[in-house]
């Protein structure tokens, strides 16, 4: 029985080897030379000019969570119009429904103004 697991662990030693390997080589033949430009922080080419734990407006987040929410959509739009012909009148319903809540969704945003970016 372990002879059929055989492969899969010289797969993984493999991998594990092939993935960690230009890493070591890179730790044990690149130049270390750190100087003050190097060591400084680094934002968009430019010092800092603030802090860095600044509060961010709540806009950003509600748009990585609007973008979430959508591409999840099409992620589960793509396997439902593969087998539509096998799920049918029921899985097109529950689709329209699903897709129904979405869209109010996003009718309750846009007239919130969370779209809006001032």
């Amino acid at each position: 029985m372990l002879e059929n697991y055989f492969p899969i662990l010289v797969f993984l030693v493999l991998g594990i080897f092939f993935g960690l390997m230009p890493l070591m080589a890179g730790m044990l033949l690149a130049p270390n030379r750190p100087d003050s430009d190097k060591l400084s922080p680094y934002e968009c080419g430019f010092e800092a000019f603030e802090d860095s734990r600044m509060k961010f407006d709540v806009r950003f987040y509600l748009v990585a969570i609007l973008f979430i929410i959508f591409d999840l959509e099409i992620a589960f739009l793509f396997p439902w119009a593969v087998v539509l012909d096998e799920i049918g009148m029921f899985g097109f319903i529950a689709m329209v429904i699903f897709l129904g809540i979405l869209v109010i969704g996003f009718i309750y945003e846009w007239k919130k103004g969370a779209l809006e970016w001032e």
